[in-house]
């Protein structure tokens, strides 16, 4: 039922997965979402959270809910984290409390070092280098919509952030082309890149582009994020007219194959990195999207933890 693999392991980046761990973990989120499976998991998820969250939050929440176990909503502001604990010190005593814990911050080298301290397993919930459930949710709905992976092409169009660091990883390791259209100084890091490409081998492509009409033209779905991240507001007025040509709109909607799909990993700045009507059109798939957070989740729980 779980991925046995991934018992007692980490989840710090999608390229802490093999492809088949990967497409286990998919095949295991839909059984979950048709309810083919109930496992149970008795439990306690830490969230520790220095930065905001809806989607995340709640789906963690209810994924471990539902599996019988419990969770406990660690921000900063109720935590000693607010004071300035080193991180080596809350690692090693949660990891005595807790069965497992999700972390959303800002660096990656302190979701690395709580890890390296902690024995429980720890979950990447998002940092400024990578989102991995985020993408595994989004690879989740590209599948339920098409069938299979393997072959198909997923553009994304904006900010080379943490999103699109972990669609480069995540496409790569499921053999899916991916294409990233970006302005030239919005790229994403290159060593993320040069990861992917090694993982990706000669089965798919991995193209970095500053065209956006390039990288849509055939697209089985295209996708977007907002234009300024978590702790990037201030710059959001500057970084509009510099985005501006890569908006996910119906023309560029239209250079996509016929059945693409519209993706967003959400919250949306309707009219900015997304119109309207592309969002709320026929083509989008951003609820299912959405929905689909708690099951690759709940699968990746599982996993982690096993089940009872």
């Amino acid at each position: 039922m779980s991925v046995e693999s991934l018992k007692g392991r980490d989840l710090l980046s999608l390229a802490d997965l093999t492809t088949d761990e990967t497409l286990a973990l998919l095949t295991l989120a839909a059984q979950l979402k048709s309810k083919q499976v109930n496992p149970r998991c008795n439990k306690v998820l830490g969230l520790l959270f220095q930065k905001a969250s809806t989607r995340t939050r709640v789906s963690f929440s209810v994924a471990i809910y539902q599996l019988g176990g419990q969770v406990l909503d660690l921000n900063a502001s109720v935590t000693q984290v607010s004071r300035g604990e080193p991180t080596i010190d809350t690692a090693r005593v949660l990891d005595r409390y807790l069965d497992i814990v999700a972390i959303r911050t800002f660096a990656q080298a302190e979701i690395e070092t709580f890890a390296h301290y902690a024995k429980i397993p720890v979950i990447n919930a998002l940092t400024d280098l990578e989102h991995p459930c985020q993408a595994l949710a989004d690879l989740l709905t590209v599948q339920e919509e098409f069938g299979s992976l393997e072959g198909l092409t997923l553009t994304y169009v904006g900010d080379g952030n943490n999103v699109a660091h972990s669609l480069i990883l995540g496409c790569a390791l499921v053999g899916m082309n991916v294409r990233i259209a970006c302005p030239p100084d919005y790229q994403p890091d290159p060593a993320v890149v040069a990861r992917a490409q090694a993982i990706a081998g000669d089965r798919t492509q991995v193209l970095i582009t500053d065209d956006p009409v390039v990288a849509a033209k055939g697209a089985h779905a295209l996708y977007t994020d907002v234009w300024a991240s978590m702790g990037q507001e201030d710059l959001a007025a500057t970084r509009i007219p510099v985005f501006q040509p890569y908006q996910l709109n119906e023309t560029l909607l239209s250079y996509a194959d016929p059945k693409a799909i519209v993706l967003h990993c959400l919250p949306a700045h309707r009219g900015e990195e997304i119109t309207e009507g592309v969002m709320e059109g026929e083509q989008s798939r951003i609820w299912d999207q959405a929905e689909n957070r708690l099951h690759a989740q709940k699968a990746l729980l599982v996993s982690l933890l096993g089940a009872d």
